[in-house]
């Protein structure tokens, strides 16, 4: 039987969820979604709403519009994005290093945790197949690749 996630750790300066006690951070108020989107074409906001619904769809979520990006999180942040003027920039972070040219870069920094960038430039390509590596992304924010296989 799984043990509860732990409670989460709030800033008490910023107020933010963390997973962990004394999480490091950028302790800053965050700041107003529509301004990311200021300058960008219509399909760039269309696409960003996509991916928003395809992690809806899987459980609770937070958006968080920071200075310079727009992070994603349930226990921890597990993608962000960042609106440009034609396309959107982001990367989901995975258990695992997928192989496709669809992510430009693929950097590890553990066994465990792999961050995917990505650019997309029309709602359509938030397809089957990037809504199974969002699946992945957010069972990363949820932890549950730090838990052990019991099965």
């Amino acid at each position: 039987m799984d043990r509860p996630a732990a409670p989460m750790w709030h800033c008490p300066s910023c107020g933010r969820a963390f997973a962990n006690t004394n999480q490091t951070h950028s302790c800053r108020p965050l700041g107003d979604l529509e301004r990311h989107f200021a300058g960008s074409a219509p399909h760039v906001r269309h696409t960003f709403d996509r991916i928003v619904a395809v992690l809806e769809a899987l459980g609770p979520v937070t958006v968080l519009a920071e200075r310079t990006r727009i992070a994603f999180q349930t226990r921890m942040s597990f993608a962000a994005v960042t609106p440009r003027r034609r396309w959107l920039g982001g990367h989901l972070v995975l258990a695992r290093p997928v192989a496709s040219p669809r992510f430009h870069s693929v950097q590890t920094f553990s066994p465990r945790n792999v961050l995917h960038a990505f650019r997309l430039h029309l709602p359509a390509e938030v397809d089957a197949e990037f809504a199974s590596w969002l699946a992945e992304a957010y069972a990363v924010g949820q932890q549950q690749h730090l838990r052990p296989n019991r099965g």
